[in-house]
């Protein structure tokens, strides 16, 4: 088989479809007390979420649009619809009760399958809903809690969320986290009790079908001493010629000796403002992984946080970002190191063709009373021509003698002679291109089971999809 006819098996049918929302219920496009109010009332809300939603957009009207950063001037609040409910949509635990729709859509990107041959659990949203989700019965044995975060709101976990409920991402935090906490809907809540390992993963997808809409789950995971879990995030949607707005929220607490892998393979589509926050708090002794392939959107905003408050706390981040025409991908990472002998590894890769930007920012905070803290850095950037542009723009803030802080970038063009060398044993130039960048990404795509690996692997092949010259 050659090069040209495996590309072309490969097609982005897979996320790129979309299915008619008649009988769907949406508030109105823009953002005000009444929209808040109508969402707060579909959402069941208890008085103290009703009351944060609307501090939260009171903060959301004071605080400004960020300036440093790619240009987001194309996208306005007033045109985005907040909350999209799908026709016969309620929560289940059984995917032959899901209306046959949406099924077919979560059918189409595989995710029963996945549950079926190697998930602990999955959670799957669809516009503004959780419509499904499930946890396997020797998991929930082990008093694993997986369920989506308004039920938690209302059963015995509870005050458990409120106390942690946007505590790690105040309202107050920027602009799109104020709008986030105005107009919050779906997600998941994780509990994993103190000593418990969860063998498998478990997974939430997020499936954005709405033209105009804006998607803002929040994921909700606890991790309790000594305990650990992989968790997996998915994220897609069909392309429209009008702005969408993911602006989703993720909070991580790891608590003493306990271990966390966060993964996500985000396939936004390329009308898609991506603003989405992630930040995590790791207490002694605990691990946080983060791994994390970014193949759409038209502009990302994209800083997954760590903050090490314990001694010995340990952070790894591995990410790939791949900006192709007209997307401007401005993403990295930040590590606040809090406490003595905390470590931090970063390593990000990032590629950029046809014109797209990649910009890898990062920030690397030491404090006063994180003494013998160590932190290294790698940042590789891959541009496919001359019109691209790969920027690395790393801040360290150290602020105590006591440590070891390391920070290298490379940024470079695939090799015409390893081009040559490819198509001398029999590939394409396609897919000699291919091959090399899919070899400049394994690092991130060797972190992920298998099956995800798989699948940011023909991510990559459909972006180099005719790319030669």
């Amino acid at each position: 088989m050659n090069g040209k006819t495996y590309l072309d098996e490969i097609s982005h049918s897979r996320y790129d479809f979309r299915y008619d929302e008649d009988g769907y219920f949406k508030v109105d496009q823009g953002l005000n007390e009444d929209i808040i109010l109508e969402i707060s009332r579909e959402k069941n809300d208890p008085e103290w979420m009703r009351e944060f939603r609307l501090r939260s957009l009171e903060q959301y009207h004071r605080l400004s649009v960020p300036d440093w950063g790619p240009d987001i001037s194309g996208l306005n609040i007033d045109n985005i619809v907040t909350y999209v409910r799908p026709k016969n949509a309620g929560m289940t635990p059984k995917w032959s009760d899901v209306p046959s729709e949406i099924r077919e859509t979560f059918e189409r990107l595989g995710i029963p399958q996945a549950e079926r041959e190697s998930l602990a659990g999955v959670g799957a949203q669809y516009d503004s809903e959780l419509v499904y989700h499930n946890v396997r019965e020797e998991v929930a044995a082990q008093g694993v809690i997986y369920t989506d975060l308004e039920s938690a709101l209302h059963g015995p976990c509870a005050e458990m969320i409120r106390t942690h409920f946007m505590h790690l991402v105040p309202s107050t935090d920027h602009k799109f986290a104020a709008l986030h906490g105005a107009v919050w809907s779906g997600g998941s809540f994780v509990y994993v009790p103190r000593g418990v390992s969860v063998e498998i993963p478990l997974q939430s997808y997020f499936r954005l079908n709405a033209p105009g809409a804006g998607q803002f789950e929040h994921t909700l995971i606890i991790v309790d001493e000594g305990a650990s879990l992989h968790f997996i995030e998915g994220c897609s949607a069909p392309k429209y010629n009008v702005a969408n707005l993911h602006a989703g929220c993720v909070e991580l607490y790891v608590e003493k000796n306990a271990h966390l892998r966060y993964s996500t393979i985000e396939n936004w589509s390329k009308n898609m403002y991506n603003l989405n926050t992630k930040r995590a708090i790791v207490r002694e002794g605990g691990v946080m992984e983060w791994v994390s392939g970014s193949f759409g959107s038209h502009v990302s905003y994209l800083y997954p946080t760590t903050i090490l408050a314990g001694a010995k706390a340990q952070m790894n981040y591995t990410g790939i970002t791949f900006a192709g025409a007209g997307q401007n991908l401005d993403t990295g990472m930040k590590v606040i190191h809090s406490a003595p002998d905390t470590a931090s590894v970063i390593h990000a890769k990032s590629i950029s063709k046809s014109g797209g930007i990649s910009t890898y920012r990062s920030a690397v905070t030491v404090n006063p009373g994180a003494a013998g803290s160590k932190s290294t850095a790698n940042c590789e950037s891959l541009m496919l021509d001359s019109d691209s542009r790969s920027d690395t723009i790393p801040v360290m803030d150290i602020r105590t003698a006591d440590a070891d802080i390391g920070h290298e970038a490379r940024i470079g063009r695939i090799s015409s002679e390893a081009i040559f060398y490819l198509m001398s044993r029999g590939l394409s130039e396609e897919e000699a291109r291919t091959r090399i960048v899919s070899g400049f990404a394994d690092s991130v795509s060797k972190e992920l089971p298998l099956e995800y690996a798989v699948e940011m692997n023909n991510l990559i092949r459909l972006e180099m999809k005719g790319t030669i010259g």
